[in-house]
């Protein structure tokens, strides 16, 4: 009797210890971890190769830089959101928008599922990447790999790779059904004639250099992801006249005065501190901000949740001022400063927008004036990046450090409204704006970043 006891008891301890056991497996095999928990490398270094393959790539100034920039970041919040769990999904607010799901109490590992998502995408928004920026982009995936597979199991490393090359692909057709948007780098003229458009003096006319043809007149029509409809139109610019006394000869005037070569040097820091203009030169306008960006996420250590959840704001919000932004200028059709100040004030006056790559000089960008597409974008930029990072984040912007074909020395900023203003009124001095442009795309902007805060992120 006392050794059926014995027997019983060693069972019964044997049943405990490997339930014990069984329970420790089960709990590890299970275990997860939130997006919080990493580092923002994943999506820091994928957007520094972007500003990097943007800067060469052609067609993709200044609508569809923005708009890649917004479905990459939208597909990796979305690929991520089931662990952070302060954040909402988006996918709700977009019809046709269908986000695979991750298999429920399961390990991922998050910064691959946002190395994934990257990855698939940029070979498809850039297919034909010029240079070597095919051979930067494959180190790039080599190292990721190399790095992440050592961080977790073979089954979790796969798993996320599944997952995010998903959440990518999906997001990439839903992109086909933007007409309008998808793979319009391939053409950014159309068939639009801007001389069936030109009604009387000041309707924009080409300027020289440039193609002699207006740059994505239909992009005013691509996708948005916040903004209203009744938003894409600003108010309307200044009356159109020649009179010495009226408003507009006096933004004229101010604009030949500040190009002139008195008064150029003050402003010639500014006007080529912000350009970013020149397709080979830097990257473009919009995702100047997204440089910006990776400054305060690497100088904050930003964990992984907070940098997916600016990336994705900041590119809906570029994408949405540039729709905005162009939809008004082909509604207006506002001739740029040079054709004015030429016609009635000085026929021999350039712009100080230069090109050291090429040599030209007088260069105009080749779309209508009203609003400011620089002024606009950055608007939408700071309003985001002032929600995520705080109203007095002061920052040096080191995004063109070290440049020699201009003046690329940092400059210091008590916040992003102010970097915003100075950008806008920057294309005054450069010569290629009105002040009612940049003063106007500024307030636009400021609204489209807005309407992407008052999106429902937050539980």
């Amino acid at each position: 009797m006392i050794f059926l006891r014995n027997t019983l008891a060693v069972i019964c301890g044997l049943m405990v210890v490997s339930f014990l056991f069984t329970s420790c497996v089960k709990d590890e095999d299970n275990k997860t971890y939130d997006v919080a928990d990493f580092d923002a490398k994943a999506s820091l270094e994928w957007t520094k190769m972007f500003l990097e393959v943007e800067r060469y790539s052609a067609g993709y100034r200044p609508g569809p830089a923005p708009r890649a920039l917004a479905y990459l970041g939208l597909a990796s919040y979305e690929a991520c959101v089931s662990g952070m769990p302060s954040y909402n999904s988006m996918r709700s607010l977009y019809p046709g928008l269908i986000i695979p799901e991750v298999e429920k109490n399961t390990e991922y590992h998050w910064p691959t599922v946002v190395h994934a998502v990257y990855s698939t995408l940029m070979h498809k928004f850039f297919p034909n990447p010029p240079g070597n920026m095919l051979s930067r982009m494959s180190e790039l995936e080599r190292s990721k790999e190399d790095d992440y597979q050592s961080e977790t199991s073979e089954k979790v490393y796969n798993r996320s790779m599944e997952h995010g090359i998903a959440v990518a692909e999906a997001v990439w057709e839903w992109s086909k059904t933007d007409e309008v948007g998808h793979d319009a780098y391939l053409n950014p003229f159309g068939a639009y004639d801007w001389q069936v458009f030109f009604d009387s003096p000041g309707d924009w006319v080409t300027t020289d250099p440039g193609p002699g043809r207006p740059m994505f007149p239909y992009w005013g029509s691509a996708r948005t992801f916040a903004i209203l409809p009744a938003d894409k139109l600003c108010k309307a610019p200044l009356i159109y006249s020649e009179n010495p006394q009226s408003a507009l000869y006096a933004q004229a005037l101010e604009v030949y005065n500040a190009t002139s070569d008195d008064n150029w040097e003050d402003g010639k820091w500014i006007g080529v501190y912000w350009s970013d203009d020149l397709v080979n030169l830097t990257f473009s306008p919009g995702p100047r901000w997204a440089a910006i960006a990776n400054q305060v996420i690497e100088k904050e250590d930003v964990n992984l949740e907070t940098a997916l959840y600016c990336y994705a704001k900041l590119g809906m919000a570029l994408n949405d001022a540039a729709v905005a932004c162009w939809h008004s200028k082909y509604v207006y059709n506002y001739e740029r400063p040079v054709s004015y100040i030429q016609r009635l004030i000085d026929p021999n006056w350039k712009t100080n927008l230069e090109n050291p790559l090429t040599g030209e000089t007088g260069v105009t960008p080749s779309f209508p004036a009203y609003p400011s597409g620089h002024s606009t974008m950055g608007g939408a930029g700071a309003e985001v990046l002032t929600n995520v990072f705080g109203n007095q984040y002061n920052m040096t912007d080191r995004s063109h450090e070290g440049r020699t074909e201009f003046n690329g020395t940092p400059r210091f900023f008590n916040n992003f409204y102010e970097m915003s203003e100075e950008n806008a009124l920057s294309r005054i001095p450069l010569g290629v704006h009105w002040r009612m442009d940049c003063e106007v795309g500024v307030d636009l902007g400021y609204l489209c970043g807005r309407r992407v805060n008052n999106l429902p992120w937050r539980k």
